[in-house]
């Protein structure tokens, strides 16, 4: 034990917390005033545990032999606005720093302050190790509950813009929002020539061309909302930068305004091929039901790598270009126009980390196959997509606080 804490008192003065306490020398070295020995109190977020700031260091009135006292009052002021904090008294000097920091023990404050009061909530002695064991559930517990929130606190201005998006991308046009269905339909369309009519690629479950349109178009379904949302993801912060710099605007939308745009790209698109799928077959299979279970992934998948890249997209603004690529590369590398068959068969071990290919194969299964997707592949894509929606908020929440800078 290299510091005991005795007689501790905290008293509070609006945002000021002063804390009082003895502190005893359990080290084999002596605290030196000559060497600029000090008690200080660092502020941190109760929450993340992220700095805050500190008070003024208080140097020891004397030199602390081993097994020495000295008293000190610290002090330190809370930040305006309300918030939980937590106020770590700890031995500090200029040459090896905070010593909470190499596991000192400290003398922890617990605080919470609203309109302008602040409220003690705990005191202890704790070291740093224990302080981020404590920390670890909570943080994990954030990481899966702050996304949720962002979507849930947000929607109503999510889906104004999304509605104002939809309507500005073709507003003076002749077709106006029915770009919104010519669009993937001329996108469509000019795939299915090059494969079905130039290259006469065929799939094994309907060998004919009628079949070979509905194997495609259902394959097209889930990539046409995924690569318009990725598509546009890198450039969505600096496209908006009014907004990072002059407001106080929840910027972890404008990458799930994307998603959900994408989202009504393929509705429309759905429409159609539901419209195909019934002059063709005379029917739709009731195994549709099971859509949510394959578009619950495919939204999450997609929402997690656009936080991703466009948090990315301020540092590094050639990434839009790099996207275009990837995205053509990704296509092709996914059975979407062509059966997966006609991969060499070095690819076929690589299909399950394609997340495209899981999709694709669900929405094959449930419109044209009327059975129900591959519950494996199905567990393992929301698996993944679950984990990435998550490492992609936290990437971008991680990367948010330097937009105003660099933008």
């Amino acid at each position: 034990m290299s510091t005991r804490y005795a007689d501790s008192t905290v008293r509070l003065e609006g945002r000021r917390v002063l804390i009082h306490c003895q502190v005893e020398n359990g080290t084999r070295e002596t605290w030196l005033t000559s060497g600029g020995f000090a008690i200080g109190c660092q502020i941190l977020d109760r929450e993340t545990g992220a700095y805050v700031g500190e008070g003024p260091w208080v140097p020891v009135p004397r030199d602390v032999p081993p097994g020495g006292s000295a008293t000190v009052d610290v002090e330190a002021e809370l930040p305006r606005g309300s918030g939980q904090y937590r106020l770590v008294v700890s031995p500090v000097d200029s040459t090896g720093g905070w010593r909470f920091r190499a596991h000192w023990p400290a003398f922890v404050v617990e605080a919470d302050l609203a309109g302008g009061e602040t409220t003690v909530l705990s005191t202890r002695v704790a070291t740093d190790r224990t302080l981020n064991r404590e920390r670890w559930p909570r943080s994990l517990s954030r990481a899966f509950k702050y996304p949720v929130d962002t979507v849930w606190s947000n929607w109503q201005l999510i889906r104004s813009m999304v509605r104002r998006d939809i309507l500005a991308r073709y507003r003076g046009s002749l077709g106006d929002a029915l770009w919104t269905v010519i669009n993937p339909l001329l996108l469509m369309s000019t795939y299915f020539f090059v494969f079905g009519v130039v290259l006469k690629s065929r799939f094994p479950g309907d060998p004919s061309q009628a079949g070979f349109v509905l194997y495609f178009l259902a394959g097209m379904l889930p990539w046409l909302a995924v690569s318009e949302a990725i598509g546009r993801s890198a450039l969505v912060v600096v496209e908006h930068r009014n907004f990072v710099k002059k407001l106080l605007f929840p910027v972890e939308i404008l990458p799930v305004n994307m998603v959900i745009a994408g989202l009504v790209t393929e509705v429309f698109a759905l429409l159609v091929f539901m419209v195909g799928l019934l002059l063709a077959r005379g029917h739709v299979p009731l195994t549709v039901l099971w859509l949510p279970l394959i578009l619950g992934p495919q939204i999450l998948l997609t929402v997690g790598l656009c936080w991703f890249l466009a948090a990315l997209g301020v540092f590094m603004r050639d990434l839009g270009q790099i996207i275009g690529f990837v995205l053509t590369l990704w296509f092709f590398l996914t059975p979407i126009c062509y059966p997966e068959a006609q991969l060499p068969a070095t690819f076929a071990p690589f299909l399950s980390l394609n997340p495209m290919y899981g999709l694709v194969t669900g929405y094959r299964r449930i419109f044209l196959e009327a059975r129900a997707p591959l519950w494996p592949m199905t567990a393992w894509m929301w698996l993944y997509a679950s984990l990435l929606c998550v490492l992609g908020h936290a990437w971008f929440y991680k990367l948010r606080k330097g937009f105003a800078d660099i933008i």
